[in-house]
């Protein structure tokens, strides 16, 4: 079917629409079009119908706007009146028009008039922008003057909350701000014919993007035209901007200017006074000015502070007939409209930089400069932006200077020097160079304009500066990674709101505290409504503190707001105004608040958020975790208190680290500056004299963590297994643009990194066995390499085992990748098991290198060892050099630990270990003496030779010297072997365990052991015989004591020896576990049963003593004279026993001992007393002998070796130690000492060859002692050597006195060998 044909009526109508306005014949044309679209005739009649309909409303709306335009008059007075043709035919013939004039010029007010002259303004309006809303307002109300039409018809003005705008106004004021938002809905500004860009030399923001959007744009609407306005800097570089431009220079000042430098400290003059500070100077300059005649003053300040100082200042002058008025954008209207009115007498106003362009004050003849502004900057390295107090440049110096030339000659003074003038540059930077753009960006990005770069700026940003605006709404997750606008991002857009508080806004809808965070963006946008005037500070604060919240800042605006809700309800609007005046609160801040609140609304209504009304408990964390949502970048941690010198921490500091590395402290004049809390977010960071934190609250980090998900960097450290977890941990930090959020967290490793998870995972918990398990595969697999590792350990090798890595690998080639825990190889394993069973179960093979394994042989490091006396002890073996377990270890149980000790030795024990034999052997043949090693050589080869002949269970050393004596006829003596020399892992290290199997001592001399356990082997074995032993006897009352008996300890049965045993005052059967021991107690424990049953003669032997044996026995060394006779009772009974053939075994031979005692005793023991009355007095003359030698220069070695003697023979008990029959040699000894002090000093040298010869024999007699014990009784063998060295001290020092049988050294050791030979 084809499309409808257009009707003759349709053609009509498209005829009329290009007289209609510009929006409606753009809206009226798209509906036409429409049109065509409809098939059905009726219908596209009544739609045709309605549009004519519309179309006629249009005309006759145009037609209230052509009749509306008033006649046009212009001041003679200004000077653009004078050039009003030229701008006129230059913006006839040109779509871009740059009007050049100093301030005063007026061509703020007269442009929009020449434009309605040229009749623009009725098909649209004649948009006019001014960079601030009271010059706006100001603007708007001077033209509908001139115009004679009242404000809000034909001019009307338009700023956030205040709309004096109709259908009739053609000349519409408003700011950059407003133009800008309109964007939004009106893509090429339809409803405007032309726009005047005021004040375009500010290069505000907005003023930078306008130019650059319609530079754009203007391709597009050929009607539109467009006049920039600007003071005369650098307008060239504007009119290149849009193609060469034509330039109209207006000149605005009439009178000529004198400039003065005075310098608040002169730098010329070498008197100046340095403390000198500007409101000194300023008032200077104003006295100066003030004799100079009438006429007003305008002072720039570079802020409000420095205003009120300066105010305060001029107010203590009281000058007459002057009136004092401050002028800043944050004064109320009615305070701002102060500077029009006319007044009497002279004015001085206090101004920013708002009276330098943009506000044309009236009646100044005079300006005072300082030279200073606060200039907002953008830190790259922060990211904060900052207010230093800068130099202006010397654009804006010309500026000022300007404003006193326009009703006559005026004067300048400057505060600074001309030197300084000329230094400074020459233009401001634009405000594009100096702020965040991310606001910008999003606008950019919203309206699809392409790339910043791309944008036709006048000057394009800095790259850094882009990169930051981009990262700030990627912070805000208004861009994604591609640089794309987020549904997030379009949302913020939409919002009339900075980026920040529009992502709060979103983030609060989340959350379910809209409301609340709508009236705290609403608060954040506005300047605070809280006023503190200088002279009611104190009050202010005192009633502003109602309102605040110890924690937030934040909320302290949401209990205002709901203040001044209340009050407002009861209160009529007269009330409520003078209640907020007296409670210090700004009416129209207040006015403008809720204004931006409803405005707010609405906007979150359109966009589908679930408006409502604020909670009476709000909910604290949900509206801050909202708040950080767009202040991520502002949050900031208490730094640490420094320590002092005591090492303890301080106080905690009120500074604080932000993000970036920066460091700020809370802005004074909040509750939490007072006591800061340890985390905080702020509402903004400013830097003045420093960084400072305003509107701030207490924040938990854990939100913000949660909140910078996308922001966030996360570094993990020490990644390492967790056995109680079965998983791998590491430590995680968690920062924000480099402020630490969390430090030291444990975290689950698997999902960050699973493929080093799953190592550590195979390394510690299946390699080294870091986990808890009761899979059947791991114990089968322990067991094959504790099977593997224990070879090494016999073998003494390392190379057996595979190691880690190889293990490792095994498992590595059998496990899935995904499985990076006990958890996850627990799941796996669940059904790997089941097609696999086997899959993970290594056999010792697999565990071992098979080359290494093949050369060591099992059987040759056996378990046990059995001994000649039938015992089987258990065997372990330990590689560890260094160690006192390295090498064989023999557990010897505490009840054979004797039986063992007597029948082998260290070395002897690991010869029955056949792994251990040859390396054994080679060590104790490099031990011997080289002249006997040298009939050996090669050792090794030896060593093979002599090693198959040998029983490993013989004693070692014995079989050694009989097969090396037949191999090589070499004869090896006994004390020539040095074990302890051979390395400690060819020597058995046993370890005596108690019958609980628990170990009580360990060593390689199993003579060391025995004493060391001594003790508890008696404890035991006298529990284990507790039968057979008994106390107290008197007589003998217990049968037969046999020679051994069998002993159950433990598992083992043992040979015990009983014996007789001394208990003093009685006897006693105790059962040890040596022959030895045994026949040692045996004889005393005899002796002492005999004389108590035969009675003692003692007492009737010292009764019978003559005074002169009285005299000789008094000094002895048993004490008294009673206990000397008692020594003589024992060795009499000695003699007996040993007469009787030894201790007597049952009672028939005890008895018959008894008997002998009976007769004999008492004959025997007066006969011991005679001879030991002859040692006595002999031992006296030598003591006092030796008492003298040294007065007779007698050495003192051979003193002392006397000495050494005489203790020998003379101790307690001498008597029964040295036999009956021996006293007589007791006397002789002593004369052969008598007989050696006479021959000293003389003999000296003699002396001391001999007692060396004494002094080697005594060593090899302890020697022998030490090996072989022996029981002391005086026929005992051992003993005998010990007479034997008397003997030959006899025939070395005194031969004269005589031996009975030939004594030498070689007597002595053949002897002493013929003891230790088996």
């Amino acid at each position: 079917m084809s499309a409808p044909t257009v009707s003759a009526d349709e053609a009509a109508l498209r005829e009329r629409l290009p007289a209609l306005t510009l929006l409606d014949e753009h809206r009226l044309r798209r509906r036409l079009d429409g049109l065509r679209k409809t098939r059905d005739p009726q219908a596209r009649a009544r739609q045709r119908e309605r549009i004519a309909a519309d179309v006629a409303s249009a005309e006759e709306r145009i037609d209230r706007r052509r009749a509306a335009v008033p006649v046009v008059t212009y001041p003679d007075e200004l000077p653009v009146s004078a050039r009003r043709e030229d701008i006129a035919a230059a913006l006839r013939a040109a779509q871009v028009v740059v009007v050049a004039g100093e301030t005063g010029s007026g061509k703020t007010t007269q442009l929009p008039k020449i434009a309605l002259e040229l009749g623009r303004g009725v098909r649209g309006r004649i948009g006019h922008t001014q960079p601030r809303r009271i010059a706006a307002r100001s603007v708007a109300e001077r033209i509908a003057e001139e115009l004679d039409s009242p404000l809000g018809e034909v001019v009307g003005y338009k700023m956030r909350f205040t709309d004096q705008v109709s259908d009739t106004t053609v000349v519409k004021l408003m700011t950059d701000g407003v133009l800008l938002a309109e964007i939004q809905s009106d893509r090429l500004l339809r409803q405007y014919d032309t726009i005047i860009l005021d004040e375009a030399h500010e290069r505000s923001l907005n003023i930078d993007f306008l130019l650059g959007y319609l530079a754009q744009i203007l391709p597009r609407r050929p009607d539109l035209k467009l006049v920039i306005t600007s003071a005369t800097i650098d307008v060239e570089r504007v009119a290149a901007h849009f193609r060469g431009a034509p330039i109209v220079e207006v000149s605005g000042r009439t009178y000529p200017v004198e400039v003065r430098y005075r310098p608040v400290v002169d730098p010329d003059d070498p008197e100046a006074d340095e403390d000198r500070d500007q409101v000194s100077a300023i008032l200077d300059a104003v006295d100066e000015l003030t004799a100079e005649g009438p006429g007003d003053i305008l002072v720039f300040l570079a802020g409000e502070r420095e205003i009120r100082d300066t105010q305060d200042a001029l107010a203590e002058r009281s000058l007459p007939l002057t009136e004092i008025v401050p002028l800043y954008s944050r004064l109320s209207a009615a305070d701002q409209h102060k500077v029009f009115t006319p007044h009497s007498g002279r004015r001085i106003v206090l101004s920013t930089n708002v009276a330098e362009t943009s506000l044309t004050v009236p009646g100044i003849r005079y300006v005072i400069d300082p030279g200073t502004a606060r200039i907002s900057r953008y830190s790259h390295r922060t990211k904060v932006q900052r207010l230093p107090i800068e130099p202006v440049s010397q654009a804006s110096a010309r500026q000022r200077s300007g404003r006193c030339g326009r009703l006559g000659p005026g004067i300048a003074i400057r505060l600074y020097s001309e030197d300084d003038f000329e230094a400074r540059p020459q233009f401001t930077d634009p405000e594009i160079l100096r702020t965040n753009l991310a606001s910008v960006l999003l606008q950019m990005a919203a309206l699809d304009l392409g790339a910043m770069e791309d944008f036709p700026f006048v000057d394009p940003p800095d790259r850094r500066a882009i990169a930051d605006g981009l990262a700030l709404l990627e912070e805000l997750h208004a861009l994604d990674e591609r640089g794309k606008l987020t549904p997030t991002g379009r949302v913020l857009a939409a919002l009339p709101l900075d980026p920040r508080m529009a992502r709060m806004v979103v983030e609060a809808n989340e959350r379910g505290v809209l409301d609340e965070v709508l009236v705290i963006a609403a608060g954040l946008t506005i300047q605070d409504p809280r006023e503190r005037p200088g002279e009611h500070q104190q009050a202010a604060d005192e009633l502003h503190r109602r309102f605040a919240d110890e924690n937030s800042d934040f909320l302290a605006l949401l209990n205002l707001w709901r203040y001044l809700g209340e009050q407002q309800e009861v209160l009529s609007g007269n009330q409520f105004r003078r209640t907020v005046k007296r409670e210090f609160l700004h009416y129209l801040r207040i006015r403008e608040w809720q204004d931006l609140h409803g405005q707010l609304r609405g906007t979150a209504r359109r966009l589908g958020m679930a408006v409502g009304e604020p909670a009476a408990e709000p909910d604290e964390r949900g509206i801050h975790a909202a708040l950080l949502a767009g202040l991520l970048s502002h949050v900031g941690m208490q730094l640490e208190p420094v320590k002092g010198r005591d090492g303890k921490p301080g106080r905690p500091g009120r500074e604080y680290l932000g993000t970036r590395n920066t460091r700020f402290v809370i802005a004074p004049g909040t509750p939490l500056a007072k006591k800061p809390p340890r985390w905080v977010v702020a509402a903004e960071l400013v830097e003045t004299s420093r960084l400072f934190a305003r509107t701030v609250a207490r924040i938990d980090p854990e939100e913000v963590e949660r909140l910078a998900a996308h922001l966030v960097k996360r570094q993990y450290s020490e990644p390492r297994w967790d056995a109680k977890r079965g998983s791998v941990v590491a430590t995680e930090r968690v920062t924000l643009y480099g402020l630490p959020l969390v430090v030291g967290r444990r975290v689950q490793y698997g999902s960050i990194d699973p493929v080093v998870s799953r190592e550590l995972f195979i390394r510690h918990a299946l390699v080294e066995g870091q986990w808890t398990t009761h899979h059947r595969f791991w114990a089968d697999n322990q067991r094959a390499m504790e099977q593997v590792a224990a070879l090494e350990e016999r073998a003494r090798r390392r190379d057996i085992g595979v190691d880690d890595e190889t293990v490792f690998e095994l498992y590595d080639a059998r496990i899935p990748a995904d499985v990076v825990s006990t958890r996850h190889f627990d799941r796996w394993w669940k059904r790997a098991r089941h097609e696999q069973p086997d899959l993970l179960t290594f056999t010792p093979e697999m565990l071992s290198h098979a080359a290494a394994a093949g050369q060591v042989r099992v059987e040759d490091y056996p378990d046990e060892v059995r001994l000649t006396q039938g015992l089987t002890l258990p065997l372990s073996y330990a590689f560890a050099p260094g160690t006192a377990e390295d090498g064989v270890t023999v557990d010897v149980p505490l009840a054979v630990l004797d039986g063992v000790a007597e029948r082998t030795s260290g070395e002897s024990l690991a010869f029955t270990v056949p792994g251990l034999r040859e390396e054994l052997v080679t060590s104790l043949l490099r031990t011997l003496p080289k002249q006997l090693r040298r009939g050996l050589v090669p050792i090794p080869d030896r060593v093979r030779e002599v090693l198959p002949r040998i029983d490993p269970g013989e004693p070692l050393l014995p079989a050694l010297e009989r097969e090396l004596r037949r191999a090589t006829a070499v004869t090896i003596p006994p004390d020539a072997w040095a074990p302890e020399q051979v390395p400690g892992h060819l020597r058995a290290t046993f370890r005596v365990l108690d019958d609980q199997q628990r170990p009580l001592a360990t060593g390689k001399d199993l003579q060391e052991l025995r004493a060391q356990v001594a003790p508890r082997a008696r404890a035991s074995l006298a529990r284990a015989a507790t039968d057979l032993e008994r106390s107290g006897l008197t007589g003998w009352t217990f049968g037969a004591l046999p020679r051994t008996v069998e002993v159950h300890r433990g598992v083992h049965v043992v040979t015990a020896y009983p014996a007789l045993v001394d208990e003093g005052a009685t006897a006693g059967i105790r059962v040890v576990p040596t022959e030895a021991e045994a026949e040692r107690l045996m004889r005393r424990g005899a002796r002492r049963l005999l004389v108590l049953v035969a009675g003692s003669p003692a007492k009737q032997v010292v009764k019978t003593l003559s005074p002169r044996t009285r005299l000789a026995l008094q000094f002895n060394p048993d004490g008294e004279i009673a206990d000397l006779v008692a020594d003589c009772v024992d060795a009499a009974a000695d003699e007996l026993i040993a007469a009787a053939g030894g201790p007597p075994r049952d009672e028939v031979a005890f008895t018959a001992l008894v008997a002998t005692a009976k007769a004999e005793l008492h004959r025997l023991t007066v006969d011991a007393v005679q001879k030991v009355e002859d040692v006595l007095t002999r031992a006296r003359e030598v003591a006092v002998a030796i008492g003298g030698a040294p007065a007779r220069r007698v050495p003192e070695a051979a003193v002392a070796d006397l000495r050494r003697q005489m203790t020998g023979l003379l101790h307690r008990g001498f008597v029964a130690a040295a036999g009956r029959r021996r006293l007589p040699d007791l006397a002789r000894y002593l004369r052969a000492m008598a007989h050696r002090l006479e021959k000293l000093p003389a003999n000296a040298v003699r002396d001391e060859l001999a007692m060396r010869q004494v002094a080697a024999v005594t060593e090899e007699y302890e020697a022998l002692r030490a090996r072989l014990p022996g029981g002391n009784a005086p026929d005992d063998p051992v003993v005998r050597i010990r007479w034997m060295i008397e003997e030959l001290r006899v025939g070395l020092f005194a031969q004269a006195v005589g031996t009975p049988r030939p004594i030498s050294e070689q007597r002595i050791y053949k002897a002493i060998d013929a003891l230790i030979a088996p």
